[in-house]
Order: C-alpha cells, then structure tokens, then sequence
C-alpha cells in the first residue's frame, strides 16, 4: 500500500524551507542573510495557509504512527503562527546582538517548528520522543545562540541538562506503559486498557509520563528552568519557547492522555488535579516580587500553563475546546508581551522593570500593546483572555469542581496586582531619558496586529469558539 505524502504536505513545506535556508545560510555572505527571514516567513505563512484548508482532512501514516486530524492541524497552526512571528520580530533583534547570524536562527527555528509539528501528530510513542528531541536540541541551541547575550549560555547549559533529565524520565514512563500494554503504539495502548488491566508497572509508567510532560508544560513541581532560561536566552527565543513549545507539548499531553489513558482517568485525574492547583498558586504568587520583566512574564507562563491544564482536568469535549481556545489566545497576549520586551532592549533598554518607568512618554505605541496584552493575561474584559478563562471555569464547574473555579479566581486577581505593576511604572512614573524608541515596521505591523487581535476575539469570540470545539470532538 502506498503512503499518502499529501496528508503531510505542511511537514514537507517546512522540512523543504528548512534545508533551503540552511544551505544558503551556508553560503551567502554574513551581511546578506537577511532575505532568508522573508523567505521563512513567507514559507510559514504559506504552511499555515495549508493547515487551514486541512482542517478537516483525517488520516493516519506509517501503520499508525502518524494522525493527521483537527486536533493536530490546529495545533500546528498555533505552532506555525507563533514561530512566524518570533522570526518576523526576531530579525531586527539578531541582527543587533547576533551579528550575521540571521541564516542560523531562522533554520534552527523552522527545525524546532517541525519538531512541534510531528509531536502533536504522533500516534505512537516512538514518533513522539523523536519529535520531542528534534524540537528539544533545537532550543537548547537556540537558547545558548546569543554569545554575546548576558546569561545565554548558562541557560543554555542549564535547559540541557534539565531537558536530558526530563527527557529521561518521559522515556522511562514511556518504556514502562510499553511493557505493560506490549505496544508503542496510542490506539493499541487504549485498547489495552479497555479490556480493564492494570498492573502496577502501568501505574508507574503513568507517574513517569505526567513528570516529563509537566517539565515541558513548565507544571510545578517542574518548572524549575522557566525563570532561569527565559531570562538568560534571547528574547525572540523566549518568546517563542514560551508559547509554540507549551502548546505543542500541552498537545501531546492531551493526546496521551485523553486518547490512550481515558479508562484509568480515576487514578491519574487526581494528580493532575493536584498540579493544576499546585501551577496556579506558585506561578501568580511567585510572580509577585519579580523585578525582571522577563523573570516575571516566566511565573505568569507557569499560572498560564496551570490554567491550560484545567482543560484537561474537565475531561470533556468543553474543555479541551476551552483549553484549544486559550492555548491559542495566550499566543497572541504572549507574543505581544515579549514583542514590546524585543522592541525595547533593541532600543538600549534593560530587561529591568524599573526600566520600562514613562514608557509611554517614550512609545505610546508600545505601552499600550503592553497593557492590552497583560490586562488580556489577567482575564479583564472585554479582552480574549476574559473569554478564555470563562470557558474554562465554566468547563469545570460543570464537572462539579467548584471549588477548583474560586482557586483559579482567587488567583486571577492575584495576577492582576502583579500585571498593573508594570503598567504603573509605564503609564504613572517619569522615564530616565526621554528618546522616542522607533519601532521597526515588520515588528509594528506584529504588535498591531497582536493587540486588534486581542481586542477583536474578546468582543466576538465565535469563530474561534466554534473552531475549537470542533476540533474537541476528535476525542469525544
């Protein structure tokens, strides 16, 4: 039986794009790299285009071990679109502290891109942690990329290590629940677990999994690298570790364990539970004293993570659509957040938030995509982030966790005091120096876009809302 390649038509675009501009990247002068940030990006935009209209395409490869369906078509979307922004606000940002590295960065980033597609894409455990190490190696070199970036390498070192530990774990658990089931692959495991076994190596195996997943999600108890690696890499690296790596990790977590694990939901669902609540307290409440704008942005990716994993807690088609909904609200808070923070170390500033003192005075344009985008984190109407966040208390108070709803809103009041400081220091505080900051184009038309966005699905969120549930009902 021949192999459908046409199911996979945007892996191949991106795998394509990839080497072309690796190969130039190898021999075009340092100063003339730029044009392949256009080509990338016009590679990207010409792949999510693709994914859009594949939406509804269903099918599987290689006996199983790879799905294309909705749920990995939109997350493959969030995936492209995120990277495709890091790239364009990326470039102006390289080029200042990464001299002639341009080539460089946009194929380490469109390989770690592929990564994360194949991973949300695979239906077999050996597809899963090889995606997992493409999209892995990929930012551990992009993380230690900015030699002459304060910190890059130490966080570099750090996010190796940390990764190879959790990507041992993950291994082990997935070794495990391969010996108890005597296959790799997630429809067999689910079918294994229909029939009501559960030795107590499965159980193990399942402990392993939930800890080298939550790693990559940034759950507590192991979000240990967050703050440390988003700190010391560089900023577009952050920025796009920080959502395209969550959501494509988050996507294999629910894959796993909604797809493969459902008949154990009564054993496993009380330890998610247990980190859910874990992540939103730590993430909101360590936040608090950052003086670090990327520090602080990195605990509040911890409560966004935990906020994600009520999704999952719901159990149910309503909450993976609202846990879809906010994975791909938060890209654009997110990226809007950490555009403005690119924009102003470009312009001479510290990643300091005393540093961002009269930032309006200086770039009403860029305080104010800061502010929309930190009250939309918060979950202030009429902003998308309000919307998310709705759905998802919603989700789980219909699964009767009440009380698990005041948490979760307890601690968005939290965020907000955190949040409002920094637009204290923007809006109610006096500059250092008063120099206009110019903002490139390309990274202008991104954060505009960012904010209507932001503002525009608060207001009317249905075509999204409804996205989302349709691409739910591929596990319900």
């Amino acid at each position: 039986m021949g192999v459908n390649l046409t199911l996979i038509t945007p892996e191949l675009v991106v795998t394509g794009l990839a080497f072309v501009v690796m190969i130039i990247s190898l021999l075009v002068p340092k100063d003339q790299k730029k044009g392949l940030a256009y080509l990338s990006v016009f590679g990207l935009i010409t792949t999510l285009v693709i994914l859009y209209l594949m939406i509804d395409v269903q099918g599987t490869l290689f006996n199983g071990m790879y799905v294309v369906d909705a749920f990995g078509s939109f997350l493959k979307m969030l995936v492209v679109l995120s990277s495709l922004m890091a790239i364009i606000m990326g470039v102006q940002y390289v080029e200042k502290f990464i001299t002639g590295f341009v080539g460089e960065f946009c194929f380490l980033v469109l390989f770690a891109t592929l990564g994360m597609m194949t991973l949300v894409s695979a239906g077999d455990f050996i597809t899963l942690y090889v995606a997992l190490e493409l999209m892995t190696i990929s930012f551990i070199i992009l993380v230690g990329f900015g030699k002459r970036i304060f910190r890059a390498t130490e966080a570099a070192i750090k996010y190796l290590l940390l990764s190879a530990f959790s990507s041992g774990v993950l291994l082990y658990g997935l070794t495990l629940v391969y010996g108890a089931a005597k296959t790799t692959n997630i429809d067999g495991i689910m079918e294994y677990i229909a029939q009501g076994e559960t030795p107590p190596v499965l159980l193990l195996g399942i402990v392993f999994l939930i800890s080298g997943f939550g790693f990559k999600v940034s759950a507590v108890p192991f979000h240990m690298w967050t703050p440390d690696v988003y700190e010391g890499a560089p900023t577009p690296v952050t920025a796009l570790l920080s959502v395209a790596s969550k959501g494509a990790a988050f996507g294999v977590f629910m894959r796993v364990f909604l797809k493969a694990l459902p008949g154990n939901v009564e054993l496993w669902m009380p330890v998610i539970i247990a980190i859910t609540v874990l992540t939103i307290l730590l993430g909101n409440f360590v936040a608090i004293p950052q003086k670090n704008i990327k520090r602080l942005l990195a605990f509040s990716g911890v409560a966004q993570a935990g906020y994600m994993l009520l999704g999952l807690v719901a159990f149910s088609t309503v909450g993976v659509s609202a846990a879809l909904f906010y994975a791909l609200m938060y890209v654009f808070c997110n990226m809007g957040a950490f555009g403005v923070v690119i924009a102003f170390s470009q312009a001479g500033g510290s990643d300091e938030i005393q540093d961002y003192n009269g930032l309006w005075k200086r770039s009403p344009f860029l305080a104010a995509v800061m502010l929309v985008s930190l009250l939309s984190l918060a979950g202030i109407p009429p902003l998308v982030g309000f919307v998310g966040k709705f759905q998802l208390f919603k989700a789980i108070m219909e699964q009767g966790y009440v009380w698990l709803v005041f948490v979760a809103l307890g601690m968005s009041m939290v965020s907000v005091y955190y949040y409002l400081l920094v637009a204290k220091a923007m809006y109610l505080k006096d500059p250092k120096e008063n120099t206009p900051i110019k903002v490139p184009m390309g990274m202008q038309i991104t954060l505009l876009a960012t904010m209507i966005i932001t503002l525009f699905l608060g207001i009317y969120p249905t075509p999204l809302t409804n996205l989302a549930t349709q691409v739910a009902k591929t596990f319900f």
